[in-house]
């Protein structure tokens, strides 16, 4: 039902709009800048004389100008020898979780493995007198601010057990 009320709005008197947009006068365009024509040149032939002529002194300059260029020589990149230098991480040994295998050995200073982000959560959880922000940013090599977020914002996981509920089933009737 919209789409053929729509319709017929659009379809109304089409051709009267239609030719009033075109009788409408057309907008004149601004006129062309006179140095922005193509023709300029074609209009002053002293101009392409002046363009086209050879100039001996310019010729001679140009021959007295001598161009020597080398190319450093090429590099092989063979793979082997010789590294980039790279900026030098200095690392601390993790301390080791159950999985001594597949634990990570080494960490970034200022950063901390997953192993070792539960082991301090969990020991601040249980002993939060001893294993207080300042010890343990001493013992990871971490800046005590990100210690104190992370205590405050990370909560280790925690078994809770509900009690079972001892009401009486309703019995369909």
């Amino acid at each position: 039902m919209g789409g053929r009320l729509a319709r017929v709005f659009r379809t109304f008197n089409v051709e009267s709009r239609a030719r009033r947009e075109i009788s409408k006068e057309k907008p004149t365009p601004a006129p062309r800048h006179p140095t922005s024509r193509f023709d300029a040149l074609s209009d002053h032939p002293e101009i392409q004389q002046e363009i086209y002529k050879k100039d001996d002194r310019l010729l001679t300059l140009l021959k007295d100008v001598y161009v020597e260029s080398r190319d450093p020589p090429a590099q092989v990149k063979d793979g082997g020898g010789e590294h980039l230098p790279r900026k030098q991480v200095e690392k601390r040994l993790t301390k080791l979780g159950q999985f001594e295998e597949l634990d990570v050995k080494k960490v970034p200073k200022g950063k901390i493995s997953i192993v070792e982000a539960l082991m301090l959560l969990n020991n601040h959880k249980l002993h939060p007198q001893i294993w207080t922000a300042e010890k343990i940013a001493a013992e990871y090599s971490l800046e005590l601010n990100e210690v104190n977020s992370l205590l405050e914002f990370f909560i280790p996981f925690t078994f809770q057990e509900f009690p079972k509920e001892t009401r009486k089933a309703i019995k369909p009737t």
